[in-house]
């Protein structure tokens, strides 16, 4: 099974940008930790982080026919992107939808998800771990 792990705007800023919401861990760490799950669970990814939304949504669009499913944090674009729902929805590949922090305790602007419109799941609050519970949910529903 190939996976896409895709991360948007200001994920490359983990462990700088609000460590009280995000953690102290950087970027590099979460893709130690995605690669470390992805073994553990037998898995191939391919990770992606881009702050611009037209290169997310070529991901989505490159990984038809190469990927089996998509993990996607997709940030900021999350409550503002119709665009990156309709890549999604295009595809039609399995996908799970994962926030480091709980979303829905935070600001009321950030209670509507778009790409989640998509998703079959949503990991949220569970820091890094919400990865590895899609990386297994996909895993042990499509293998």
């Amino acid at each position: 099974m190939k996976l896409l792990i895709i991360n948007g705007p200001n994920l490359n800023m983990l462990g700088i940008r609000e460590p009280g919401i995000y953690g102290a861990s950087t970027y590099a760490d979460l893709v130690a930790y995605l690669e470390a799950a992805a073994q553990e669970a037998g898995v191939e990814i391919t990770c992606f982080q881009s702050n611009h939304e037209g290169a997310i949504v070529d991901a989505i669009q490159g990984a038809y026919g190469v990927m089996d499913g998509i993990v996607i944090n997709p940030a900021a674009y999350t409550h503002t992107s119709v665009a990156i729902l309709d890549a999604l929805k295009a595809v039609a590949l399995p996908a799970v939808e994962v926030h480091i922090s709980d979303v829905k305790s935070r600001e009321d602007f950030r209670q509507v998800s778009y790409a989640g419109m998509a998703c079959e799941k949503t990991y949220a609050g569970m820091g890094f771990a919400g990865y590895r519970e899609a990386i297994r949910y996909l895993k042990e529903r499509y293998t």
